[in-house]
């Protein structure tokens, strides 16, 4: 039987008909809808709601409330999900959104990122134990943290050891996006000279954002990486993008299409790196820990992130 868009071919013995598979693909996936979990992480005051909510033009972060003075900044990092149903155009998207309340705002930030990397991993048990049941569901709840942006304050100088610890140990479990917080606050010299001295600090310390080089999959995904590379760290200001994006729609640049998912094209590719390299590190060290027969570990076998598998299983 062939598909609507099927009857122009009618005759054509070459045709095969790929393409209606890939609408079937495309129908099933729009059906079901998509899950995306974003983690924002970064001091009080820097605007991770403000760009939460501008991203994706709706209320899905909450702001900070600080009913009196005593009670203004948790004592210990707390953690916090919202999630919410976007749905455009028969595209239906669960978001949520995973704030840090208290990090990095107390005299000491020794181990602060300790309650964020334990949260993460409890998200890959939480779906290990899920996959690994007799009865498991026909598609398992997904919360494991697809990417997680890091907030770094607009100090103009270099990376601080907080930020330098905190992406260090957690790009390893995560995605980590880094941005400039505020950076209206800063001149377009000191904008461009403090992302340049950002970029070197990472090298340096050998941090691995995303998009992460080893995955590159052909020369047109790296052209298109090397580009979003040149930007990071990305200089943000929440305003400042509503007010453009704004200006861009009425002025017919842009469709009311693009309204969530317009910083959003690498979301799948963001969950693929999480599902197939992140999880997966974290799903072999546990099996292995439970003595349970597991296949040839698909990373390690290509040779990708296997000393980055060794090094986590001493620091977890």
């Amino acid at each position: 039987q062939q598909a609507d868009g099927d009857k122009s071919h009618a005759g054509d013995s070459t045709y095969v008909g790929i393409d209606a598979i890939l609408e079937q693909m495309r129908r099933k996936a729009m059906k079901q809808g998509f899950e995306l979990n974003l983690m924002v992480v970064g001091q009080s005051g820097l605007g991770k709601s403000t760009l939460m909510n501008t991203l994706f033009k709706s209320k899905v972060s909450r702001r900070s409330v600080q009913p009196d003075p005593e009670e203004r900044i948790p004592k210990t990092v707390e953690i916090k999900s919202i999630s919410h149903d976007i749905e455009e155009k028969g595209v239906r998207m669960k978001l949520t959104v995973i704030d840090t309340p208290g990090f990095g705002d107390q005299i000491n930030n020794e181990n602060c990122w300790q309650p964020i990397m334990k949260f993460i991993n409890d998200q890959y048990e939480a779906y290990l134990q899920e996959e690994i049941n007799i009865d498991r569901k026909k598609r398992i709840p997904d919360s494991r943290v697809h990417c997680c942006i890091y907030f770094i304050p607009p100090t103009g100088h270099c990376l601080r050891p907080l930020d330098v610890e905190f992406m260090r140990r957690l790009s390893k479990v995560v995605n980590i996006v880094p941005v400039i917080a505020k950076a209206d606050t800063l001149t377009l010299e000191e904008r461009d000279f403090f992302k340049q001295t950002i970029r070197e600090g990472l090298r340096a310390n050998g941090i691995d954002v995303y998009p992460q080089k080893e995955f590159d999959e052909d020369a047109e995904d790296r052209l298109i990486n090397d580009k979003i590379r040149e930007m990071i760290p990305f200089a943000v200001v929440g305003k400042v993008l509503e007010l453009l994006f704004l200006y861009l729609r009425d002025k017919g640049y842009i469709g009311r299409s693009g309204k969530y998912l317009r910083y959003m094209t690498h979301m799948q590719n963001i969950k693929d790196i999480t599902g197939s390299i992140h999880y997966e590190i974290y799903r072999v060290r546990r099996l292995n820990e439970s003595n349970i027969d597991t296949p040839p570990n698909p990373v390690q076998a290509n040779g990708v992130h296997a000393a980055q598998h060794e090094a986590l299983s001493h620091e977890m």
